[in-house]
């Protein structure tokens, strides 16, 4: 059973930046493929970015830019930089475990992604 928690969320003003944090226990890290996610009230929960195991990279158009995916495997964490947000950027944002993807790839499909964390809240104000 792999446990994720993340963490950074929080108030921003626009054009400020956060850094969100996604630690995983209860597997082999470097196994997996990880995502993030976001989910704002109303909506859908949608695809953010994604790192591989080897370390390929995948954005969502609307953030490539100004977000920054990255994984430290020695520390079983996976960070999410955001930098220029916007409030349209609020949302809960929620990282995941894909344990069954290609090494060299990540899916950017919720329904391929086997554990999700709690979630934690980004507000960015205008």
């Amino acid at each position: 059973q792999v446990q994720l928690v993340e963490s950074g969320g929080g108030l921003v003003q626009a054009g400020g930046s956060l850094r969100l944090s996604c630690a995983a226990s209860g597997g082999t890290f470097s196994w997996y493929a990880m995502g993030w996610f976001r989910q704002a009230p109303g909506k859908e929960r949608e695809f953010v970015a994604a790192i591989s195991r080897s370390s390929s990279t995948y954005y969502v158009d609307s953030v490539k830019g100004r977000f920054t995916i990255s994984r430290d495997n020695a520390e079983n964490t996976v960070y999410l930089q955001m930098n220029s947000l916007k409030p349209e950027d609020t949302a809960v944002y929620y990282c995941a475990a894909d344990l069954r993807g290609d090494r060299f790839a990540a899916t950017m499909r919720v329904p391929d992604y086997d554990y999700w964390g709690q979630g934690t809240q980004v507000t960015v104000s205008s």
